[in-house]
């Protein structure tokens, strides 16, 4: 086992939430329990952005899965939403509505009522101990609960003050976000406009110079204040083994490519990932077993759906919106479509068997994963930004120049370099 820790503990290498949500359990049980973490504290790659815990993929809420598991989802500050709006590719905003929750908003970073912070706690509190700027090797590690390596896409975005109401919007535009989506949350007198690029792009930051200008096209009265610009990456694979033949570790969360393929929620897996390796070194049903049989299908679906939207623009983007409406209508739940396009069903099962193989490119690893490459930009990807952009881009620049913080970079391929990220 990893150094400083005796052979008959439990290292778990990553002290995110797959990482936490494991040591919390086994801690619990009485296991002696460490967990690495490269980073000076948990949340730590992460700037204070917002996230989205969306609930329409499966039956159960998360947040009932979590008082069940044993984790005070009240640890943390979330606000709710089951009225969002969305914007179509053609500028028409309209509203998904439900009776329950639509969405919870969290933030992620290092701050007390974070959910980093608050699994942190949790973990500590039962008895595990944390190890941070603590670099170990893989193969010491029980479990493996580490964030990205490598970058299937990225996501930029401002944070900035606001006197608007709490508001959440989701946007599909292929101009503004290749392949994707743009969002915008407001919660409590901050915002965060940001938008996910899953096709690599030169002068990266013009796509979000021209997300906001049209965010503040489509909401003239919400007042902005920028006060920093973030990024991040994200790193899609999926794993031929969670659990590891020759060694038995479980990974986990990221690690085990448990996540969104289509739009980059992974919270939730990340959580019900850790909870299933700590069960079977409890002594619970075997870790591989249960992620095939949970997990793995939602995230053969994801697959699939990422690539049906790899091969789409804003005309099939503006009928998915048209349906989701038509939907809404007739069945009074505004979640009910959306939830369709996330569960398994034999056609997505169909698509994932024949498309994977040309999707995804192996990589080296102890678990086999075939990982989900950052695609090439298209020839529509190419456009100069308009006046109103360029207007957001000097009012940022000015704001820099004043110690406005940037948490990226771009390089000459226009990838942003990891300082903290924002998919959800």
């Amino acid at each position: 086992m990893a150094d400083g820790s005796p052979a008959d503990s439990i290292t778990i290498m990553g002290a995110g939430l797959s990482g936490l949500a494991a040591a919390t359990l086994l801690a619990r049980a009485g296991r002696e329990v460490h967990v690495h973490d490269i980073r000076h504290d948990s949340g730590a790659r992460f700037d204070g952005d917002f996230q989205a815990l969306e609930n329409w993929s499966m039956d159960a809420d998360f947040f009932d899965q979590l008082e069940r598991w044993g984790f005070d989802s009240n640890a943390f500050k979330s606000t709710s939403f089951s009225v969002v709006d969305l914007i179509h590719p053609d500028d028409v905003v309209t509203q998904a509505k439900t009776d329950g929750v639509a969405y919870r908003i969290v933030e992620r970073g290092t701050s007390d009522h974070t959910i980093d912070q608050a699994f942190k706690r949790m973990a500590i509190e039962a008895g595990a101990t944390l190890h941070y700027k603590s670099r170990i090797d893989e193969k010491d590690a029980d479990i493996v609960a580490c964030g990205p390596k490598d970058t299937s896409a990225i996501a930029l975005g401002e944070i900035f003050h606001t006197s608007h109401p709490n508001h959440i919007a989701f946007q599909l535009n292929d101009k503004l976000a290749p392949g994707a989506y743009s969002y915008l949350i407001v919660i409590d007198g901050v915002g965060l406009i940001c938008t996910c690029l899953w096709r690599k792009q030169k002068k990266s930051e013009r796509f979000l110079n021209e997300t906001i200008a049209c965010y503040q096209r489509l909401y003239p009265d919400m007042d902005m204040q920028p006060v920093k610009r973030v990024g991040g990456k994200g790193d899609f694979t999926l794993n031929g083994f969670y659990t590891v033949p020759e060694t038995g570790q479980h990974f986990v969360g990221e690690s085990g490519g448990l996540q969104d393929f289509m739009w980059g929620f992974g919270m939730r897996m990340a959580v019900w990932s850790g909870v299933l390796a700590a069960e079977e070194m409890l002594g619970g049903k075997p870790y591989e077993k249960e992620v095939r049989r949970q997990l793995l299908p939602y995230v053969q679906t994801s697959v699939a759906n990422r690539w049906l939207m790899n091969r789409v623009g804003d005309r099939t983007f503006k009928r998915m919106c048209v349906q989701w409406m038509r939907d809404q209508k007739r069945s009074g739940d505004g979640l009910r479509w959306i939830g369709k396009l996330f569960r398994p069903s034999l056609l997505k099962r169909l698509v994932f068997r024949v498309t994977s193989p040309f999707m995804l490119k192996r990589m080296e690893g102890p678990t086999r994963p075939l990982r989900l490459p950052f695609r090439k930009a298209k020839p529509r990807d190419t456009w100069e930004q308009s006046e109103a952009a360029l207007e957001v881009k000097a009012r940022w620049e000015s704001v820099r120049r004043g110690g406005g913080h940037v948490s990226f970079t771009s390089n000459a391929e226009g990838e942003a370099q990891e300082i903290s990220a924002i998919s959800s």
